[in-house]
């Protein structure tokens, strides 16, 4: 029975909308979360908040650039990989000399 109260929290009807209510539901999917909105009894869209949206995107990026990179790393000759004192020799760099980056820096 929790399950369907919680499964009917989480809905909201096309209607509702229609009655002038985009408001309050608005401001209940910031509190509580999203929503799915059902038009017919048939789920329609999904209403998220702009911060969970924001999330949802930085982990889907987040997944895709660990499959590009676990994809790198299986299909990488290791013969082509040379050791932190070659690099460094190579492009005349000391890593012990570079400040780290700021997380801003990064993005």
């Amino acid at each position: 029975m929790n399950f369907v109260k919680e499964l009917s929290n989480k809905t909201v009807s096309i209607s509702e909308f229609n009655r002038g209510l985009a408001g309050r539901i608005f401001d209940d999917v910031k509190v509580n979360g999203s929503k799915v909105v059902l038009k017919n009894n048939t789920p329609e869209c999904i209403l998220v908040s702009p911060d969970e949206y924001t999330k949802l995107i930085d982990e889907l990026e987040d997944a895709r650039d660990l499959m590009l990179a676990n994809t790198r790393m299986s299909s990488m000759d290791k013969s082509d990989l040379i050791s932190q004192d070659e690099f460094e020799e190579a492009f005349h760099i000391d890593l012990n000399e570079v400040s780290p980056l700021d997380e801003d820096e990064i993005e």
